[in-house]
């Protein structure tokens, strides 16, 4: 946990957010110039330990929500780095880029959120599940993400350290026996075609995410008859009515892992956890959580935790869609670059070369 960026000293005297000043540190780079929402530029560190084995001498980062842009600048010369690529252009890209579009594992995970605060989903897992069962993974990865990504049934990740993957027994069934079940669900809850769900979709503004919605909604509608209505909202305003729990019904999430761990992805459903806009409560679940961090065994405490999220997955706050992969544009010209789960890269382990 140390080991995140979070976790990096910081002088009591730095204030690098104001005019003229500088950032004070001891990484391999100092702050030369920020412009927010324009760019960042570092340059190396003469003070830095290990100052002669940083190559790259000056280091820009340049921000952007749109992914498309972003691509444009990289073929343009601009970047030698993208941080994404955009799912809709996949295709174009591996056949005119593909040497240089770097796909990894990933701890990251894409899913719905169940707001369990307030109606329809408050005291209603056969309901969740039933929505759970009546999406098709596969269609979403292949189709809309264009293989970028793998159908998730589950939280956390594949190929976290030291733990087994918690996948539920119906995830293996025949599409129709899945469809067969959400029916059945989705009855026992109380609907039918005359008295249909009718729900919200909330989603950030991003391509994907309304692409999905849309899919989804299209999905719920043909396997049971739901009534979807999409609502879209800019970042901050998106956020805000995640946290407060008045409005959201069925919310757009995803979790990206601080650390190699399982407990960083399950503790978001912790009923004490901040960032539990579910408002999941479950008695058991908290104490398998708790009895996790006790566990001195490293075998034992694997066997909690998976334990804990096989509850999690019974409750079903959540409708888990894929796990993310990173998705890299890296120049020719770059070198040291290694692939990892966690999507580190530091410019100090990089090197440049002439093209």
């Amino acid at each position: 946990l140390l080991a995140h960026p979070a976790a990096s000293p910081l002088h009591p005297a730095d204030q690098a957010t104001l005019p003229g000043r500088t950032r004070i540190g001891n990484g391999a780079y100092r702050l030369q110039e920020w412009t927010p929402q324009s760019r960042l530029v570092l340059v190396r560190n003469p003070a830095y330990w290990n100052a002669a084995a940083t190559r790259i001498e000056q280091v820009q980062y340049l921000p952007t929500e749109d992914l498309n842009s972003e691509l444009k600048r990289y073929r343009a010369g601009d970047l030698d780095v993208t941080a994404a690529i955009p799912s809709a252009q996949a295709g174009w890209v591996r056949e005119h880029l593909g040497a240089e579009l770097r796909v990894a594992t990933y701890l990251g995970s894409y899913f719905y959120g169940y707001n369990l605060s307030r109606p329809p989903f408050q005291a209603q897992p056969k309901l969740r599940q039933a929505l759970s069962m009546a999406v098709d993974r596969r269609i979403i990865v292949d189709k809309l993400l264009h293989g970028l990504g793998a159908p998730a049934w589950s939280l956390v990740p594949p190929g976290v350290a030291d733990y087994g993957s918690q996948i539920p027994a119906w995830a293996s069934w025949p599409r129709p026996r899945q469809l067969e079940e959400a029916r059945r669900l989705y009855a026992e809850a109380g609907y039918t075609a005359e008295r249909p769900l009718e729900v919200e979709i909330r989603y950030n503004t991003s391509d994907d995410n309304k692409r999905i919605a849309v899919v989804i909604a299209a999905m719920w509608k043909q396997a049971l008859g739901v009534q979807v209505k999409l609502v879209n909202e800019e970042w901050k305003v998106f956020l805000q009515n995640r946290r407060s729990r008045a409005a959201t019904e069925a919310f757009r999430n995803t979790w990206i892992g601080d650390a190699d761990d399982a407990l960083g992805f399950l503790e978001l459903f912790s009923s004490q956890h901040p960032r539990n806009d579910s408002a999941y409560r479950q008695p058991v679940y908290d104490q398998l959580l708790t009895l996790a961090t006790e566990q001195p065994v490293p075998a034992a405490r694997r066997a909690v935790l998976e334990a804990a999220e096989r509850q999690l997955l019974a409750d079903a706050p959540l409708l888990p869609i894929y796990f993310h992969v990173s998705r890299h544009l890296v120049k020719s010209s770059v070198e040291g670059w290694q692939d990892n789960l966690l999507d580190w890269h530091y410019s100090k382990d990089l090197r440049l070369h002439a093209p």
